[in-house]
């Protein structure tokens, strides 16, 4: 109270002056935001040090885990799958290596044993025997390598890859590496084109699997669509090295030495194939053109589009022919898509003839590889039916329609055999009641003569 006063009496005295008095500021806030947020919450205890991160930071992981779709269940499992998948894979290589030196073991003992039975009977040295036994695989391994080089193509389109799942592109190329090896392994070889090379799958070949391909001998790869394709396989056909016909096309059998895929004819295809992706189909014709025979213009009627849907049948291959088909692994959810695409690029459509020589138990739609193979055997035999029973998976029920025929012969012949053979029986059981009837009725006038007497 007397301080009240004195400072009354001070300021009521003339020509006096307040004493000056620094009062300290007060101490800033080092963090600006805790300020801010204790002023709009009030008495709120801080946040800890996750919460007092950066809130653009904050803003973006919020925002990214509310934008990051919920996985199903199903997802979920096939992510589990693909993880355990790629875990395995260096076991499975492990694997793989073990089995191919067990054959080859295998392979060597088998030898080793025709070696010791062959110089115990001639009396030679075993090294000897076994040099001979070496050198006569080589040949008839060497004989049985002599291939035939046709002109006809097997261009398989994969411009599907919106279509597919992740494991069935994976499931497509695995059906690419074996319509090469059927390709090769064939009496006849025709010339397979990749079109639309590109996306996961290109990705694939580069990655996984370690550019194989670029080693495979008389196959192209072509970044453009079919059709491209199409014209890079016939300047092809029409080359110095575009074969020559089979019986099967209407040419004659050829049984000498014959083009071999691993020498220029291969590189060259593969070459034009590499060339049409990179600068287009006229470069590439540079490199397939003979000096002594122009190439005949290409127009898209020697394109074929092979398409369960199509209402047309195959009846035979064509020479210098393109029979397209598609690289689509989707378990039969898409219905005409290659049959659409084909139409509108007004490219002719048809299907194998597997309806007139086949009775399935499934939709008639076969994977890539296997249409690979029915042509290969086709070409090799001339006969559909031959083909589709040696390609044809048993699990989709195919029989052959003359094996119903006959089987249905049979059942009619037992059947009328079963009629006659009753017939028979009830015309014997007929005679015995007559005989019956005839008896009985003489011992009944018998007995009425009797009676008379």
């Amino acid at each position: 109270m007397e301080t009240d006063q004195q400072v009354a009496a001070i300021e009521a005295t003339p020509g006096s002056e307040l004493p000056t008095v620094d009062i300290p500021a007060p101490a800033e806030e080092t963090n600006p935001r805790k300020r801010q947020r204790e002023a709009d919450d009030g008495d709120e205890p801080a946040i800890d040090n996750d919460e007092a991160r950066p809130t653009g930071e904050n803003d973006a992981t919020a925002g990214g885990a509310e934008d990051q779709p919920k996985l199903s269940k199903n997802q979920q499992r096939k992510l589990k799958r693909q993880k355990l998948w790629e875990e395995r894979r260096q076991d499975r290589k492990v694997q793989r290596k073990e089995k191919r030196h067990s054959r080859t073991a295998r392979n060597r003992q088998e030898r080793e044993g025709k070696a010791a039975a062959l110089a115990q009977a001639e009396g030679i040295d075993l090294k000897e025997a076994l040099d001979r036994i070496v050198a006569l695989e080589k040949s008839v391994s060497k004989k049985n390598k002599k291939l035939h080089i046709v002109p006809v193509s097997l261009i398989i389109d994969c411009d599907f890859e919106q279509y597919m799942h992740e494991n069935e592109i994976v499931s497509l190329g695995s059906q690419v590496t074996r319509s090469y090896s059927m390709n090769r392994q064939g009496d006849y070889q025709t010339h397979i084109l990749i079109s639309s090379w590109g996306g996961k799958l290109k990705q694939r070949f580069e990655t996984v699997l370690k550019n194989a391909h670029k080693s495979w001998k008389g196959m192209s790869f072509v970044e453009g669509d079919f059709v491209e394709a199409g014209k890079v396989a016939w300047d092809i056909m029409h080359g110095p090295r575009g074969g020559t016909t089979c019986p099967a096309l209407g040419g004659e059998e050829n049984d000498g030495e014959q083009q071999q895929p691993d020498d220029a004819a291969a590189d060259e295809g593969e070459a034009a194939g590499q060339e049409a992706a990179q600068q287009g189909a006229a470069d590439a014709a540079k490199e397939t053109s003979s000096p002594d025979k122009p190439i005949p213009e290409f127009t898209t009627d020697s394109i074929i589009y092979l398409s369960a849907d199509s209402p047309h049948t195959l009846d035979k291959l064509e020479p210098n022919t393109s029979y397209v088909i598609g690289g689509l692994v989707d378990r039969n959810r898409e219905k005409l898509l290659c049959q659409r695409r084909a139409e509108g690029k007004n490219i002719r459509t048809a299907k194998l003839p597997i309806g007139e020589y086949m009775q399935m138990a499934s939709r008639q739609v076969l994977a890539t590889n296997h249409v690979v193979e029915i042509m290969s055997k086709w070409l090799e035999t001339g006969d559909w039916g031959k083909a589709f029973m040696e390609v044809i998976p048993k699990r989709k029920g195919g029989r052959l329609r003359s094996e119903d025929a006959d089987e249905q012969d049979e059942e009619d012949a037992s059947e009328k055999e079963i009629e006659k053979g009753q017939d028979g029986e009830n015309g014997s059981k007929e005679g015995e009641q007559q005989a019956d009837d005839a008896a009985n009725a003489e011992a009944a006038n018998a007995e009425a003569a009797n009676a008379e007497a």
